[in-house]
């Protein structure tokens, strides 16, 4: 009889250490196995063989026919288990799909659907030969932040430095924030490499999804792999090049156990691999743009445009408060109509940007001042009218909209604050003629827009209306206006990256003209004319708004120039909250760290449907020590260390 420590792959196993399973053959490490888990049968991986304990063990039930998990990926899961401290359980479910035993065959060679397009890329500009050369100039692993202002071509680059990996015969990973990416970049890499390119992510059907991580798997010839997040999970055997595209997002960051950072875990997946990793963005993080710069990390700058007419876009600034520009709408100023107008004339593509979903984000009487608020959450309701309904964007909660004030009857209701469904309606009365898509996380799945993509991309769309899924590297050839309808939302929440989310999302979306294509217009709707981070992403000024970011983090000690840890509890009441958050505060004390705690206070979203949240913040100049905060926390207690807000 052989005994095995076995990682579990099951979020039901809240362990941190590996369990011990008898097998009456031989396995070797990485070995993917069935095993029995409180009266449920799981996957499991095998990590090494030990004596017999002296205990009794359960016994591997199966093993899979199917070839070991990579070392790589076990040495990436110990890793994480130590940077990102979760359940061990959580953790090893990242690197197994769900269901993996239900259909144990390997898949076949992958059938071709059509005949690619030959792919015509533009010559290399000078910027690019020389970001090129730098990055070929070693063979040794190496990192690089690629600071490519929109439409300079880092996809161009992306392409070159992949083909020579596949010349090496070695694996590419290629990363995107959001799913909606996946196509065009798909389309693109497709070309290039017919019948090579794999996508992985959680939009795929459970048995599509295991199949392409078996393929990955099982894999005799380089391929490119293309995905979100979870894809640095995929077993790959041999990596010579992992691509972190618009590597300054949110979305990088995994908001569940484990709270993982993308780029950390794709830095250290590279060091394992010994492969370079590029981090490409138009605008770097702060902090990542600092510790590059202290690292000696090369900064490999782009500023002119890859290809087409070398003309920037035409920004133009609307004061909101300022009505007189307002005569035809309410929230489409003159000159955005004008534009659009314009744009339909002329048989080209326009979008509109609004980062609100819904089509009212207020409702509330005027008689008597009521408001209609979540009984979950007391938050604000947001009404959606083309079906009729308030709905809850945090829990979920969902009610009939109201014709007569709860309160005083009266059935004076308005509907405040525009999202993207009463702009949609606006566009339709103006301009009845035209094709118009709307694209947000509320779109079932036939409409979200890599459904679309190519409908999209050959014009059949005239106007697009959306939130931030629109801001993110979409090169749309046939596009010439965007038009921002409030430039100003997220100046107002109340977190130290507010102003960075702002100058980078502002950025972005005007970056979505101008790319060589057609000459763009670009017209931004603020209440804040004069904010120096309107100012500065309007005018494309980045190390203003970095030295003026950088000068304030320093001043309040946020990152770069501390680590951050997160603390969150939830109780059935406010004053259970508060005092069991009192309480941890006295233990974190007590240990006499060389550490900063803030709070406690109520969280950002304090009313859930599990009860009140309260959190506590530690800063520390040792990431370390927040470990050692983590390894003492009590039971009901949730963190998230480097997280990327305090809301």
């Amino acid at each position: 009889m052989y005994y095995y420590k076995v990682w579990v792959a099951s979020q039901r196993y809240h362990g941190a250490e590996p369990l011990t399973y008898s097998s009456n053959q031989k396995l070797e490490s990485g070995t993917i196995i069935v095993i029995p888990l409180q009266h449920q049968n799981i996957v499991g991986v095998v990590d090494q063989s030990v004596s017999k304990p002296p205990f009794k063990t359960k016994s591997v039930l199966s093993v899979l026919d199917m070839p070991p998990l990579p070392q790589p990926s076990l040495k990436l899961l110990v890793w994480l288990l130590d940077f990102y401290p979760a359940p061990l359980g959580f953790i090893t479910s990242q690197f197994l799909p769900s269901q993996l035993a239900s259909k144990p065959r390997l898949p076949g060679p992958k059938k071709r659907s059509k005949a690619t397009a030959k792919l015509n890329l533009p010559p290399l500009t000078n910027e690019q030969k020389v970001a090129l050369g730098a990055i070929q100039a070693t063979s040794k692993q190496h990192s690089y932040l690629l600071h490519g202002d929109t439409g300079t071509g880092k996809t161009r680059l992306y392409l070159e430095l992949a083909q020579t990996t596949h010349k090496a015969h070695q694996d590419v990973l290629v990363l995107t924030p959001e799913i909606s990416l996946t196509p065009q970049l798909v389309a693109t890499f497709e070309q290039m490499f017919p019948g090579q390119v794999i996508t992985l992510h959680s939009n795929l059907s459970v048995s599509a999804r295991r199949s392409a991580w078996l393929r990955v798997l099982t894999a005799t010839n380089p391929l490119v792999v293309i995905g979100p997040r979870s894809a640095l999970f995929a077993p790959f055997r041999d990596l010579g090049l992992i691509v972190v595209d618009e590597a300054h997002d949110n979305a990088y960051k995994q908001e569940q156990a484990p709270y993982y950072q993308a780029l950390r875990v794709a830095a250290k997946l590279a060091d394992i691999h010994d492969a370079k990793f590029i981090m490409g963005t138009a605008t770097p993080n702060v902090t990542d743009y600092y510790i590059a710069q202290a690292k000696g990390l090369p900064i490999l700058r782009l500023q002119a445009l890859a290809k087409g007419v070398q003309t920037r876009p035409n920004v133009v600034v609307v004061a909101a408060r300022e009505k007189k520009y307002f005569t035809r709408s309410l929230h489409l100023s003159d000159a955005l109509l004008q534009a659009l107008e314009k744009s339909l004339q002329g048989g080209e593509q326009s979008l509109v940007f609004l980062n609100r979903r819904g089509t009212a984000r207020l409702v509330m009487c005027q008689a008597c001042g009521w408001q209609a608020r979540c009984p979950v959450c007391d938050l604000p309701l947001t009404y959606h009218g083309d079906v009729h309904i308030m709905r809850c964007h945090t829990c979920g909660y969902k009610t009939n909209a109201m014709a007569h004030c709860p309160v005083c009857s009266s059935t004076d209701i308005i509907y405040k604050s525009a999202g993207t469904k009463s702009i949609v309606d606006e566009l339709a009365r103006l301009f009845p003629k035209a094709r118009i898509k709307r694209f947000d996380t509320d779109n079932k799945k036939a409409e979200r827009f890599e459904q679309h993509y190519e409908t999209v991309v050959d014009g059949k769309v005239d106007m697009l209306v959306g939130t931030q899924l629109l801001s993110k590297g979409l090169d749309l050839p046939k596009l010439s206006v965007v038009g921002v309808v409030t430039a100003d939302t997220s100046l107002s929440f109340p977190d130290y990256t507010a102003e960075e989310r702002t100058f980078q999302l502002l950025t972005q979306i005007i970056g979505r003209v101008g790319r060589g294509h057609l000459p763009g217009t670009a017209i931004v709707q603020t209440y804040n004319p004069d904010s120096p981070i309107i100012q500065a992403a309007v005018t494309k000024n980045w190390q203003s708004f970095y030295q003026t970011q950088l000068a304030e983090r320093q001043r309040f000690m946020f990152p770069p120039f501390c680590y951050l840890l997160k603390l969150t509890c939830t109780r059935k009441t406010q004053a259970s909250a508060l005092k069991t958050a009192q309480a941890l505060r006295s233990q974190l004390e007590n240990l006499r760290l060389p550490v900063q705690i803030i709070g406690p206070s109520p969280s950002f979203y304090e009313k859930t449907a599990q009860g009140y949240c309260w959190q506590i913040i530690v800063k520390a100049k040792s990431r370390h020590h927040l470990i050692n905060v983590i390894k003492t926390l009590p039971s009901g207690w949730s963190h998230d260390i480097d997280p990327t807000n305090l809301l």
